[in-house]
C-alpha cells in the first residue's frame, strides 16, 4: 500500500523499504490514475532500496510532470539510494531535495 498525503495541494508520495520491480505497483498505479498532476514530490526516506524498475518509473513519472510545466521532485534520499541515484546520474534530472518541506518550497518559488 502507498501512503499519499498533499501539501499546499502537492501529492506527497511515500514509498517504504524497498521501491523495486515487485513493490512497483502501487506509485506506478498513482502515477498512471492521477495524469492530471503537475508537481509531484516523492519521500524517499523510507526507502532502502532502488532497482532499474523504480528508477525507470520515477524518470517516466518526471518526465510526464514536465510535460504539463510542472516537475516531480526526490526528496529525503538515504544515502545507500543517493547513491544509485547519483552512479545513474539521475542526480542531474531530479531536483533532490533534503526533506519533504523544502521539496514543496521549491515548487512555490517556481511560480512565484
Amino acid at each position: 500500500m502507498l501512503n499519499v498525503t498533499k501539501i499546499t495541494d502537492i501529492p506527497i508520495l511515500h514509498p517504504q523499504g524497498r521501491f523495486e520491480a515487485y513493490t512497483i505497483g502501487p506509485v506506478r498505479n498513482w502515477l498512471d490514475q492521477n495524469q492530471e498532476v503537475a508537481n509531484i514530490v516523492v519521500d524517499l526516506s523510507g526507502v532502502t532500496f532502488l532497482d532499474s524498475t523504480a528508477l525507470a518509473t520515477l524518470v517516466q513519472g518526471m518526465k510526464h510532470c514536465r510535460q504539463l510545466q510542472g516537475n516531480l521532485h526526490l526528496a529525503g534520499l538515504q544515502p545507500s539510494v543517493k547513491l544509485i541515484i547519483e552512479l545513474t546520474r539521475l542526480d542531474k534530472a531530479f531536483g533532490i531535495y533534503p526533506d519533504v518541506t523544502t521539496a514543496v518550497s521549491a515548487f512555490e518559488h517556481v511560480h512565484n
